[in-house]
């Protein structure tokens, strides 16, 4: 596991997800067989891997990351993007199975060669998608596959949150998310995310219209010394999905939160609409959708909010990134064909680079199939 020392890494990978799985005594298959995990710590920082070895009682950690390719059979990435594409290219030469958090690549042709490399190897490779295990998506999901909406009009999703210049208040997100030269911005950071909810929440993407701003240009990094700020902190985009379907996306880092989650999901369509957040999810049906009437002269009488219907649960939810930890680990195990692949991700950052170029040129873009 390579890059647990960073949040993501370190929270929800290594805690979350395979401690996790360890705790509950490991991942019992449907032929009773268990799968047991046993993470081997990399990283830069000897002092940052023991310290976390020790505090989870782990033994195995090193700086060594070809040593520990040549006495495991599994290789995950969460390292910063600018490092990714070298130690995937290490892992899968190797015969490793490589599982790693996206982007990818910071280039289409990149992930593309990535993807082709650990097919022609005969490895499993997979690709974080935390987001379709989320409670909210999967009901969101559930009512596209019932029919529920009719015919999907549009979608607008809404994500983000302050994040903190760093000169008074410490960042909640490590500089290097700001610098384009490190891998930074929020283009690069997101679209890939959108491109696998659209993809398989809703519809194929097949055009992208992207606005890219940097609204704050200057930050404070982890020493507290000031930095130019060179990489997108905010991006307004529109795509075009298969049917027509159009779809709002706005993600900023630079957005005070007026929601109920940092992000929302609004589907609309003839027969009923719905919003989903990170674990719920409301809709309003045809048959029970108010008739509120345009008059700035008169008091809003409407409530809208408890004119909508919260789903039920209806099943019990586990952490996302684990559940999908269950599911790589399982099909490295059966030899099961995995969806979430480098394929997929080599589409998200497809995504990516076809939004920064349209928010150079300022035009829409096609969005073509990869053979």
């Amino acid at each position: 596991m390579n890059g647990v020392t960073g949040r993501m890494g370190y929270r929800q990978h290594l805690v979350r997800s395979i401690l996790a799985i360890r705790e509950q005594g490991g991942l019992t298959l449907s032929d009773g067989s268990v799968i047991w995990p046993e993470p081997v710590l990399v990283g830069r920082n000897a002092a940052k891997l023991e310290q976390l070895a020790h505090q989870h009682g782990l033994t195995q950690y090193t700086t060594d990351l070809d040593k520990a390719l040549e006495e495991n059979e599994i290789y995950f990435d969460a390292q910063v993007t600018t490092a990714r594409v070298d130690a995937l290219k290490k892992a899968i030469h190797r015969g490793r199975h490589v599982y790693t958090e996206k982007p990818t690549a910071e280039s289409l042709a990149d992930a593309l060669a990535l993807a082709r490399a650990a097919e022609a190897r005969g490895i499993k490779h997979g690709v974080v998608a935390d987001k379709l295990y989320l409670p909210g998506l999967r009901k969101l999901k559930r009512l596209v596959d019932s029919g529920f909406f009719g015919r999907i009009l549009d979608v607008r999703i809404d994500f983000g949150y302050w994040v903190f210049e760093g000169d008074w208040q410490p960042a909640q997100r490590p500089s290097w998310n700001y610098r384009a030269e490190d891998g930074g911005g929020i283009i690069l950071d997101m679209f890939p995310h959108w491109r696998y909810v659209l993809d398989h929440v809703i519809a194929p993407v097949r055009s992208v219209f992207a606005h890219a701003s940097t609204h704050i240009p200057q930050r404070w990094d982890e020493q507290n010394n000031p930095y130019a700020a060179t990489a997108d902190d905010a991006v307004y985009g529109v795509f075009e999905l298969e049917g027509g379907i159009v779809a709002q996306v706005n993600s900023s880092w630079t957005t005070r939160v007026d929601r109920t989650e940092l992000v929302t999901f609004q589907v609309n369509g003839t027969e009923g609409s719905a919003v989903a957040g990170l674990r719920g999810c409301r809709v309003q049906h045809r048959a029970t959708t108010p008739k509120p009437v345009w008059n700035p002269d008169l008091p809003v009488s409407h409530d809208f909010r408890s004119q909508w219907t919260e789903l039920p649960d209806n099943d019990v939810y586990d952490n996302g990134f684990k559940t999908q930890w269950e599911e790589f680990l399982t099909c490295v195990v059966t030899g099961a064909e995995y969806p979430h692949n480098l394929f997929a991700g080599a589409r998200g950052v497809q995504l990516a680079e076809l939004g920064l170029r349209s928010a150079r040129e300022g035009r829409r873009l096609a969005v073509e199939d990869l053979a």
